[in-house]
C-alpha cells in the first residue's frame, strides 16, 4: 500500500479515493495508536471535528465520528469551521484529539482528513505511519477491539466553537482596524463566517465575495488560487486593501489598493518587521521554505533578520519553529504561523494582522510590502507523470544541472513532487523573466519526457 498520508494529511476524490469506509477505518485506527501511545491513560478521550463546507464533508464527518465513538472517544462536533480553528479548539478544550475535514484549496470532488494531536498540533510522521499501518492490518482481517455498553464514545454538538475561536482572534489582535476598508474572499469555504465577524468586530468596514458555500462551490474561481475576482473587488470598491483565504482558511493572500498580489513571502516580511518592532520576533529569525523568493531571502539579509529554510510544507515549517523556539514562519503559498496565537497556518488571523500593521502604520499594504522586491519566479505543474522518480532520474539530473549551470548565480531551480497533488512542481527564478521562463518550460518538457 502507498503512504496515505501526504504532507497535509490523506487527500482524494472524495467517494472514489477518500471512502466512508477509509474515513471510518483511519479514526478508529488513529484511536487504537494514541490510546497504545499513553494519549489517553487516565482519562476517557475526547476529539473535536469540523469540517469545511464541502457536500461530501457531511457524510465523512458521519463516517469520522462513528469511528471515534465505536472506539470508545467521545466527540464535539464542531460543524463548519476552518483548520486552524479547529486545532485551536482542540488545545484549548484539553481534546486528545482534533480531526478536520477538508482538501483545502483543492477543487469541489476532493475531500481530506488531518489529525491534530493533543494541543492542537499535526500528528509526527511517526504517528502517522503506525495509523497506516493500524488501519492496514485491521483491514485485512484483524479485528478490532470495541467497547460496549457505557465504553462507547458519546456525541454531540458543541455549538460554542465559532465564538471561542473568533474570541481568540480578536484577543490577540495588536490593535484595532478602525478606518480600513477591506475585501474579504472567502472562497466559498470555511471561514465564509467566521472571517467576516472577526474583521468587522475589529473595526474595519468588510466587504464579502466568495461568502456564499452550498457545498459545491468551494475554491470555484475564486479565494486564495484564483485572485482576479479580488483584484477587481478591491479597486471597484475603493478598499485599502484584500484577503484571500482558501477553502479551509489555513492560507492568507492579499492585494493591495491597486489590486496587486501581495504573497506569503511578502506578508512574511511585513510581519516579520512589526513582530521585531513590538519585541516578539524571537532570536529575529524567520522560517520558511526553499520555494520563498530569492527576493525575500535578500530582504531579511538587508534588514538584519535571519532566515531559516525547510522543505516545502507548512509541517516542516512548524518543526524548526517548535524545535529552536523561533516565532514566525510560513510560506510564499500563504500559509503563515505565528506560533504564540496559533499551532497551525491560519488564514484569519495572518488577515488581521497584516491589516493591524496597515492601520498601526499609515502606511499603505503597497508601502509595506515594498520591503521586498520579488525576482521572477516561473512554476510550472507537470500533470500526469510519475512524480516518484523526481529524484532518480538521471535524465532530468542532468537536465536540472545544465539549467543551474545557465542561470549561475542570478537563478535557481527547484523540482520536487506535491505532496497532496498528482503532479510534479517545477519553479524556475531568474533576475530576467523571459530567461526563468524558457528555462521552466524546458525542464517542464523533460519531466514529462523523463517521467511520464
Amino acid at each position: 500500500m502507498g503512504r496515505l498520508f501526504g504532507t497535509d494529511g490523506v487527500r482524494g476524490v472524495a467517494n472514489a479515493d477518500l471512502t466512508a469506509e477509509l474515513a471510518l477505518g483511519l479514526s478508529v485506527a488513529a484511536a487504537h495508536v494514541l490510546a497504545e501511545a499513553g494519549t489517553f491513560e487516565g482519562h476517557r478521550p475526547t476529539a473535536v471535528v469540523g469540517r469545511d463546507p464541502r457536500a461530501s464533508g457531511e457524510f465523512l464527518e458521519a463516517a469520522v465520528v462513528a469511528g471515534l465513538a465505536s472506539a470508545g472517544v467521545d466527540v464535539l462536533r464542531v460543524g463548519v469551521l476552518p483548520t486552524p480553528a479547529v486545532a485551536h479548539l482542540t488545545g484549548v478544550l484539553g481534546a486528545d484529539l482534533g480531526v478536520m475535514l477538508s482538501a483545502s484549496h483543492n477543487a469541489m470532488p476532493d475531500n481530506g482528513i488531518k489529525f491534530f494531536a493533543r494541543g492542537g498540533h499535526k500528528l509526527a510522521d511517526d504517528l502517522e505511519d503506525k495509523i497506516e499501518a493500524v488501519y492496514e492490518e485491521h483491514r485485512t482481517g484483524a479485528p478490532w477491539a470495541r467497547p460496549t455498553g457505557a465504553g462507547v464514545g458519546r456525541v454531540r454538538d458543541y455549538d460554542e466553537g465559532f465564538e471561542t475561536y473568533v474570541s481568540h482572534l480578536l484577543a490577540v489582535l495588536p490593535n484595532r482596524l478602525d478606518g480600513l476598508k477591506v475585501v474579504l474572499d472567502e472562497a466559498h469555504g470555511a471561514a465564509a463566517h467566521v472571517s467576516p465577524e472577526a474583521f468587522a468586530r475589529a473595526g474595519a468596514q468588510v466587504v464579502t465575495i466568495g461568502a456564499e458555500p452550498d457545498g459545491l462551490n468551494i475554491n470555484d474561481g475564486c479565494g486564495s488560487t484564483h485572485l482576479g475576482l479580488l483584484r477587481a473587488a478591491v479597486v471597484e470598491h475603493g478598499a485599502d486593501l484584500g484577503i484571500a483565504h482558501d477553502g479551509d482558511a489555513d492560507r492568507c493572500l492579499a492585494v493591495d489598493a491597486a489590486g496587486n498580489e501581495v504573497d506569503g513571502d511578502q506578508i512574511l516580511a511585513v510581519l516579520s518587521l512589526a513582530m521585531r518592532e513590538a519585541g516578539t520576533l524571537r532570536g529575529d529569525t524567520v522560517v520558511a521554505t526553499v520555494m520563498s523568493n530569492l527576493g525575500f531571502k535578500l530582504a531579511m539579509e538587508r534588514e538584519g533578520l535571519n532566515l531559516v529554510q525547510t522543505a516545502v510544507g507548512d509541517r516542516y515549517v512548524l518543526e524548526s519553529m517548535k524545535e529552536n523556539g523561533y516565532a514566525l514562519g510560513g510560506e510564499q503559498s500563504g500559509h503563515v504561523i505565528v506560533l504564540d496565537h496559533a499551532t497551525t497556518g491560519d488564514g484569519t488571523l495572518t488577515g488581521l494582522m497584516l491589516a493591524a500593521r496597515v492601520a498601526a502604520t499609515g502606511k499603505s499594504l503597497a508601502d509595506l510590502a515594498g520591503v521586498m522586491e520579488r525576482l521572477p519566479q516561473i512554476l510550472i505543474n507537470v500533470k500526469d507523470v510519475d512524480k516518484s522518480r523526481v529524484n532518480t532520474s538521471g535524465e532530468l539530473a542532468a537536465a536540472v544541472t545544465e539549467a543551474e549551470r545557465e542561470l549561475g548565480s542570478t537563478g535557481r531551480v527547484l523540482l520536487r513532487s506535491s505532496g497532496t497533488e498528482p503532479l510534479v512542481r517545477v519553479m524556475v527564478e531568474a533576475a530576467d523573466i523571459e530567461q526563468a521562463r524558457a528555462v521552466a518550460q524546458r525542464l517542464a518538457d523533460v519531466v514529462k519526457s523523463a517521467l511520464g
